[in-house]
């Protein structure tokens, strides 16, 4: 293996001292490498990028057991004005912009944590990325396409000059052709600007075209690992995330039974 960015070392999370929603979560993250977490709905996909990116704190949630080590530090239950200094910066699913700032100054908060160093050449960054802003650049977020506000809650993350850039569900609720094309530009900001990128994904065709390897979770635990293509080929995987089954056939997804899934991991 590479050197390691990353390493969550069976790590337990818990919800107002009650609710436990992980449970002995340990993953491994690669410099230069684009990790995907698949998982259905409520499995701790989200829970896990809050658990580094500090933001369990003000949910009144905290990590109780293991350890969580980025570049070399214990940065568990850190605040997250910390951790964003460190440089990791998460972008949040549902695509929060400040409504009532313009593209270019939403993009131009990402670079609160670089107070008073040139910008300018940042946003021709990220305007080459997303050309599609740069006629928008004057309106304000409010009135923005969902395509297009996903290329700036990421452009702004990119302000930011993360080191370990967290995208939690950028696919949710666009078109199939902007998919593709937010896709297309992750794997590109990998590539170009060297960021390391953990991907919360439930479009796990998607995810794995661009991930170099993967965590399957359930019920806040790690069920599978392996690289994009020992996950995509595993026929368990074509048959709960991909929809294929055994013979390569497409498949219903309410043909794909839940309770056989928990049988067959859990």
């Amino acid at each position: 293996m590479g050197d390691i960015l990353l390493q969550l070392n069976n790590i337990s999370v818990v919800y107002s001292d009650v609710i436990q929603v992980l449970k002995g979560v340990s993953l491994s993250v690669e410099k230069g490498h684009i990790v995907s977490l698949l998982g259905s709905n409520g499995a701790g996909k989200t829970t896990t990028l809050k658990a580094i990116s500090g933001l369990l704190k003000p949910e009144n949630g905290k990590v109780t057991d293991g350890t969580i080590i980025y570049n070399g530090v214990n940065i568990q239950n850190q605040a997250p004005e910390f951790i964003t200094r460190q440089g990791i910066i998460q972008v949040l699913e549902g695509r929060q912009p400040f409504k009532y700032l313009t593209i270019e100054e939403n993009l131009r908060v990402g670079t609160a944590t670089r107070f008073g160093k040139p910008y300018k050449q940042d946003l021709e960054m990220v305007y080459n990325y997303f050309p599609a802003l740069v006629k928008r650049r004057k309106a304000l977020a409010g009135y923005c396409s969902g395509g297009e506000l996903q290329m700036l809650v990421i452009g702004r993350a990119l302000m930011a000059h993360p080191q370990l850039l967290l995208l939690d569900e950028p696919s949710l609720g666009l078109a199939p052709l902007v998919v593709q094309e937010i896709f297309r530009i992750i794997k590109k900001i990998n590539e170009e600007q060297h960021a390391t990128i953990i991907l919360v994904e439930q479009n796990a065709r998607m995810a794995l075209q661009v991930a170099h390897y993967g965590y399957v979770m359930e019920n806040g635990k790690i069920m599978m690992e392996g690289t994009s293509k020992e996950l995509s080929d595993n026929p368990d995987i074509k048959e709960f995330y991909l929809g294929v089954g055994a013979a390569g056939t497409v498949k219903s997804y309410k043909d794909v039974k839940s309770y056989r899934r928990r049988k067959r991991w859990l």
